[in-house]
């Protein structure tokens, strides 16, 4: 008798797999292409532009943020924060 609960959960461990190895792929080219980029990172974007976000305007705000300097109550996130 066929088990549909076993296939989907065949198919989802086989699904979670193969988006495992594609995201091990991707972080590796982003390594060799020397991006800076972690694997947190990496699957971030890849999942926004799963869902359907510009890859280049993606890139762009990537570029963008690191151009900006550390803000100082970043550097210091331990310090209180003052209330007006």
């Amino acid at each position: 008798m066929f088990n549909i609960v076993k296939f989907v959960a065949d198919m989802d461990s086989e699904a979670a797999k193969t988006a495992r190895e594609s995201l091990d792929l991707a972080f590796h080219m982003s390594n060799l292409l020397d991006t800076g980029l972690d694997r947190h990172t990496l699957s971030v974007l890849i999942a926004l532009c799963d869902m359907g976000l510009n890859p280049e305007a993606l890139a762009a705000v990537v570029k963008e943020l690191r151009r900006e300097p550390v803000s100082s109550s970043l550097q210091n996130s331990s310090a209180p924060i003052a209330k007006p």
